[in-house]
């Protein structure tokens, strides 16, 4: 077991944010269990990281690779969950099977790796969990349904979970991504202007402040969008 560098987990390290929180948490001392439902294009070049491919809603096999983890790093201090399924779609085209996977996406995927990550954090009396949310966590937008209930979801679970357990030492956070993370993949998809998107390694940053946080001054909820961005 390793003293020196705490255990954090991403649920949701895909290309973009997650991979890219992986390796601020990575570059500061952590080590860092990654875990996504496919596989990153390049192996992390980090040590400190430790991919594992795992569909997050496979519970038996999250809470394997979980207390494995525990067992050779320590119980876990950070917990980022980062899991997104987009369906857009009008609601009477969009099927109850759509909907379903977009919920076990992000809610039942939230249920899962919570539950197994906090009680290590309730016995060391302190621990950080941070679930991203979206500019549909607090808007519905037209041909958003699925994604929108069931960020609506998610964010409805943070705040009982931080009710819940903020005063046993465990610091919960929803962060409101109000706009596009610059990716690849969403360039090609949304054509905008680079200065209007979100670096992923200035939201990296945003979260690293917050599990920096004093008790004194906890934040529970936190909107971030691009300066050009209307709200």
């Amino acid at each position: 077991m390793s003293e020196l560098k705490p255990l954090a987990i991403i649920a949701g390290a895909g290309p973009g944010l997650g991979m890219t929180m992986a390796t601020k948490l990575a570059n500061e001392n952590h080590h860092v269990l990654a875990i996504s439902r496919s596989k990153p294009d390049q192996d992390p070049v980090n040590e400190n990281i430790h991919f594992n491919q795992v569909d997050l809603g496979d519970r038996a096999s999250v809470e394997e690779i979980i207390n494995h983890s525990v067992k050779k790093f320590g119980p876990p201090k950070v917990l980022i969950h980062n899991t997104a399924q987009l369906v857009i779609k009008p609601f009477l085209d969009t099927n109850i099977e759509e909907f379903s996977v977009t919920w076990n996406s992000m809610v039942q995927t939230a249920i899962n790796v919570c539950q197994l990550t906090i009680p290590h954090m309730l016995a060391q009396g302190e621990g950080t969990v941070i679930m991203t949310g979206a500019t549909a966590s607090l808007r519905g937008g037209k041909n958003f349904s699925a994604f929108s209930s069931a960020k609506f979801a998610l964010r409805g679970l943070a705040q009982s979970l931080a009710r819940e357990f903020q005063p046993q030492g465990i610091h919960v956070a929803h962060v409101i991504l109000d706009g596009i993370i610059d990716t690849e993949r969403s360039r090609e998809r949304h054509a905008l202007d680079p200065l209007r998107m979100m670096k992923p390694e200035d939201i990296a940053q945003a979260y690293w402040q917050l599990i920096q946080q004093p008790k004194s001054t906890w934040s529970h909820e936190l909107d971030l969008r691009p300066y050009q961005e209307n709200f």
